[in-house]
């Protein structure tokens, strides 16, 4: 996509799944990066592989830090500025998954997850938004196919993604006066460690991928590359009359696939 060579877009989460393999397409396009996380470890492999496809190590800057903290939102975006003089886009893709009920869940788990999912997006448009308005920017918030459809097991997951999905739309309402696009993309299952992490074990998180698959009407599980192909296109002037959309990828899960994973 030309239109996004030498864009200059931030990425939260992008230590692994979707935030990793985003920067990855994102860097086959040319677009100069600012990748955010908190593994160092892991942060360090999504930039040498940006730098691997052809992008140099200046083109591409690491911040590590959480989106939970305030300070640390306000400095990925002010070092996005100092190293490249300007935003042209924001993905909004950091997000952990808590599995609990409403009698189980604790209530400081409620608040964590509802912090990361939700209150970063919110910080972080507003402090990215001085650079998106002079840039004509975009902004795209990673959302999930749970904020559409009741999954057992996501509660307050899938609140805060629908919370996710209105917050985008009342912004793109507010922001596009301002030459400033919002969007949601709303993934399905995608391959990555996001529920392994969340707490399944490997061997129950593989059958379920293989029962996930046998449901979808496309009958596989999404990888992070066909959500990374989403974003380009929102982030591209392709999509220039395209806000407030969700889009959801997710192999046709919105259909009545029965995916429940807890």
């Amino acid at each position: 996509m030309e239109s996004l060579k030498n864009k200059v877009v931030v990425i939260t989460g992008a230590s692994s799944g979707i935030g990793a393999g985003t920067a990855v397409y994102l860097a086959k396009q040319g677009c100069r990066l600012v990748l955010n996380g908190r593994n160092e470890k892991n942060l360090k492999a999504t930039v040498q592989a940006c730098v691997d496809i052809g992008l140099s190590p200046e083109q591409v800057r690491m911040v590590i830090g959480s989106v939970e903290k305030t300070a640390d939102c306000e400095r990925l975006i002010n070092d996005a500025v100092q190293a490249f003089g300007q935003i042209d886009v924001l993905v909004n893709n950091a997000a952990i998954e808590i599995v609990g009920t409403t009698d189980t869940l604790p209530v400081d788990e409620f608040d964590r997850l509802l912090n990361v999912n939700l209150r970063s997006v919110f910080q972080l448009t507003k402090f990215a938004l001085p650079h998106l308005e002079k840039t004509k920017g975009n902004i795209i918030n990673i959302s999930s196919v749970a904020s559409t459809h009741a999954i057992k097991g996501t509660l307050v997951y899938g609140a805060s993604k629908a919370a996710v999905d209105h917050l985008s739309r009342n912004m793109a309402l507010e922001m596009g006066p301002k030459g400033v696009r919002v969007n949601c993309v709303n993934p399905g299952v995608i391959m990555t460690e996001f529920q392994r992490r969340a707490g399944m074990p490997q061997a129950t998180y593989d059958k379920w991928l293989e029962s996930v698959a046998a449901v979808y009407p496309l009958r596989r599980v999404g990888n992070a590359e066909d959500v990374a192909k989403v974003v380009a296109f929102l982030a591209s002037d392709l999509a220039s009359f395209t806000t407030g959309e969700t889009i959801l990828v997710d192999g046709g899960h919105h259909l009545g696939a029965p995916v429940a994973p807890w």
